[in-house]
């Protein structure tokens, strides 16, 4: 075992008057192998004791004068600058959620219940969350955002955030299956918005095909609100059995720490690049770039090598290396083991021999993984990686005590209790409260826009939904991606569900959607968290899958102002209650701030408020996964539940008036949850031909994508509706009443059938029509060949994006 090198003990007071040394002392000789010290103002451990007074760029770094005072509290002395760029970078609100943390405890945390724990393997607080699907095999799925560097720059932003959400997967033991992505930009007719929507969707394409794993779904939105903070939230799915489930911590006294994947650059540093400027080093590097570069290629084998390395039982545990590179993975490894960690940074493969310490800690570099390792197992470990062309280096080991010790050029630059770095930050109580112009906001009522009446008109509205930029076609998009990679895509975009077989002996495998509507929750965020959750719960059983759990990536304004602190708040509680009344836990995610430039407080200062609620449900048999639209003729089409009057927030009001305003539809999910029962048991009997949820756009826009999946038209009669709910045409054709689903099944049996179901579940049910023909057809109203539909939903967005 090596010999570590003690720490110099600190001075017995937290701010000592000692003086600066006018003449920094001379490193010590470098050990043999080592190369030498190259500056004598190396701020080491004791250089930081005995100069108490140096000034440092805390707050460049983002810290707050009481965070950086508490820093020196915890150390009895200033710290290191690499010190101080370990806390400034682990403390952010990226890493801490220290504004968000209070309301994740209080709301996920303690209403989850026993009986939503019966198939939750790992929950929040790891890398991702893990539920049992039976049969004796896992899923672990995770939503991260990549925001803000896909703005700065968006092919290399949305790449890496693939990469990154990919490796928290691999972390747990699991192979990657599919990944999925909510992506929301600015105005489609903006110049800006080809360069950033068409680099990211090239950077997640791009990335996800050469890795070989199928994209099965996800959103793309465009609104004014996300212009100068577009949403990059990816998703992934991995799949293991039970036994090869691994959680990260640095234990076993002596065991190895081994770094392997690409080696360490200069990307990706950002802020602590500040550290490595004027302030230490007048000649220093050069600011560095603050987005990573990824390299799909590199992960591909990493994946393969991970898998290998636990199948042959050589790790103890893997961690990916986070947001705040070699600082987050050993902070947090030695925070959750049992002992302490020394890490010597000189062993640490680099790309650029210049970078000094603080970036060598902070550097984002991506492909890169941390092994806990035997030393009796080290010798496999390294032929596994030598056989995948993998490198890696032996940085250090886990060590007696309870400090996290890293030295570079034979000096001690960092020696720290790690939990105080990765588990005991700060964590805020941010005042909240509701925006004044909310009332406003929700007075202006959809009530007072002019509705269509005639055929024409009706008619018209239909088209104009169907070719506007987010109710039409994204086959632009998803195009680019690989849908049925791999073999074990049973379904895929554009279907209301991703659903990937797992096992193919039995046909056992998931469905996982992911929805979120910021227009919803501007207007009423308590409802807007619910109704996320609401439509995703509704596609995952649309598939035929019984929802068992959520994630989330929770995308909101600067937690600085009251306003965006309070849409926060009511969106994590109203979505918390949701799951408790479903029985659905949240096993973990992410939550982006920060995505605000305006002057605080106005109502346009943020983007919408924009929960995006993923849902993973399982199939016995994704053989028997229902498909979005109607393949067949002569099939009976139905509207399972009621409609009711509600406009609010919706797709017609912004299409057709550009207006935000009222309240979103009501939300009911005891009603969602008896119309799941009722699309399961429903696809499990062979019932249904087709199912498809009724949400943006409302039965309108559910029959046009029902006909186009894959080109069947519909004769639909409305009158028997009209009588039931007692509404109009035009509120049947467009309302955005939540709870319901069209489904298609045979005539004759399949019908008594369906309708003894629904009486069962207490659903309302109405028969609508039949399939068949190249029209959609409303009975006295109008009728649209399906190849003027298609024109319309096929509109050419593409070439916005030249």
């Amino acid at each position: 075992m090596t010999t570590v090198p003690q720490s110099p003990s600190a001075p017995p007071s937290a701010f000592p008057s000692v003086p600066p040394p006018t003449s920094p002392a001379v490193p010590p000789p470098a050990p043999p192998g080592r190369p030498p010290a190259v500056s004598t103002r190396i701020d080491t451990v004791e250089r930081a004791a005995a100069s108490p007074n140096v000034p440092q760029p805390w707050r460049e770094l983002g810290l707050k004068e009481d965070e950086y005072a508490r820093i020196r509290e915890i150390l009895g002395r200033r710290p290191t600058s690499s010190e101080l760029a370990m806390y400034s970078v682990m403390w952010s609100e990226h890493c801490s959620y220290k504004s968000s943390k209070k309301h994740l405890t209080e709301q996920f945390g303690a209403k989850t219940t026993p009986q939503m724990r019966e198939h939750l393997m790992v929950g929040m607080g790891e890398n991702a969350g893990v539920v049992d699907i039976g049969q004796g095999w896992a899923v672990t799925f995770k939503i991260e955002s990549h925001n803000h560097p896909s703005f700065v720059e968006p092919y290399q932003g949305a790449a890496t955030g693939v990469g990154g959400i990919v490796r928290d997967i691999i972390a747990m033991g699991a192979r990657p299956v599919a990944v999925m992505d909510q992506l929301r930009f600015g105005a489609i007719d903006h110049p800006d918005t080809a360069r950033v929507g068409g680099g990211v969707v090239a950077g997640i394409g791009g990335y996800g095909n050469c890795l070989g794993l199928p994209n099965v779904g996800g959103e793309t939105v465009f609104d004014p609100s996300y212009q100068g903070n577009p949403l990059v939230n990816a998703g992934c799915i991995g799949v293991m059995r039970h036994e090869d489930l691994h959680l990260a911590n640095a234990s076993g006294l002596g065991n190895r720490l081994v770094m392997f994947g690409a080696r360490t650059g200069g990307d990706g540093i950002g802020g602590a690049s500040v550290l490595a400027s004027e302030t230490f080093e007048d000649g220093g590097p050069s600011k560095r770039p603050s987005v990573q570069v990824g390299d799909p290629f590199t992960e591909k084998v990493l994946i393969e090598c991970c898998l290998e390395l636990f199948a042959a039982g050589v790790v103890e545990g893997i961690s990916d290396f986070g947001a705040a590179g070699l600082s987050c993975a050993t902070s947090e490894l030695a925070a959750s083991g049992d002992g302490g960690m020394y890490v010597d940074l000189d062993k640490v493969l680099l790309r650029d021999p210049t970078l000094t310490p603080e970036e060598i800690l902070m550097s984002e570099s991506q492909e890169r993984m941390m092994a806990v390792v035997r030393p009796d197992r080290l010798g496999r470990f390294e032929q596994i990686a030598q056989r995948w062309d993998v490198e890696y280096s032996v940085l250090g080991e886990v060590i007696a005590g309870d400090r996290l010790l890293v030295d570079w050029r034979g000096q001690r630059v960092v020696d720290v209790d790690p939990r105080t770095v990765a588990k005991e930050g700060p964590v805020y109580d941010r005042p909240y409260a509701r925006p004044t112009w909310q009332d406003s906001l929700q007075a202006d009522t959809p009530d007072r826009l002019e509705r269509p009446g005639s055929p024409a008109e009706l008619r018209a509205a239909v088209l104009a939904l169907a070719a506007s930029p987010n109710q039409c076609s994204k086959a632009w998009v998803t195009d680019q991606y690989d849908r049925f990679v791999q073999g074990n895509t049973a379904a895929a975009m554009p279907d209301d569900a991703g659903v990937i077989r797992v096992d193919e002996a039995s046909g056992l495998g998931v469905a996982i959607a992911t929805d979120g509507s910021g227009r919803y929750t501007k207007l009423d965020p308590y409802a807007g968290g619910q109704l996320a959750l609401a439509e995703s719960y509704r596609n995952v059983a649309c598939s035929g899958a019984v929802p068992l759990a959520v994630t989330d990536c929770l995308n909101f304004g600067s937690p600085l102002s009251p306003g965006s602190m309070w849409q926060l708040v009511q969106a994590m509680t109203g979505l918390a209650d949701a799951c408790q009344t479903l029985g659905v836990p949240v096993t973990g995610g992410n939550v982006s701030l920060y995505n605000e430039t305006g002057e605080p407080g106005l109502i346009d200062s943020a983007i919408n408020p924009t929960p995006v609620v993923g849902v993973l449900g399982v199939h016995d048999d994704v053989a028997r996964a229902v498909r979005s639209g109607w393949a067949d003729a002569g099939l009976a089409v139905y509207l399972l539940g009621a409609t009711r009057s509600e406009f609010g927030g919706s797709a017609w009001a912004e299409v057709v008036h550009s207006h935000l305003g009222g309240l979103p539809p009501a939300v009911d999910m005891e009603a969602e949850r008896a119309l799941a029962q009722l699309l399961v048991d429903g696809a499990r009997e062979g019932l249904f031909a087709a199912a498809h949820d009724l949400s943006e756009g409302g039965l309108a826009q559910g029959l046009v994508e029902a006909c186009l999946r894959f080109g069947v038209g519909a004769d639909i009669d409305l009158t028997g509706l009209l009588a039931r709910d007692g509404l109009t045409e035009f509120e049947l054709l467009f309302s955005e009443t939540q709870a319901r689903a069209l489904v298609g099944v045979a005539p004759g049996k399949a019908e008594e059938r369906l309708a003894g179901l629904a009486l069962a579940q207490g659903i309302a049910l109405a028969k609508l029509g039949e399939t068949g023909g190249d029209a959609l057809t409303i009975r006295t109203l109008f009728a649209i060949p399906l190849t003027e539909a298609r024109a319309a939903f096929e509109a050419t967005l593409p070439d916005r994006f030249a």
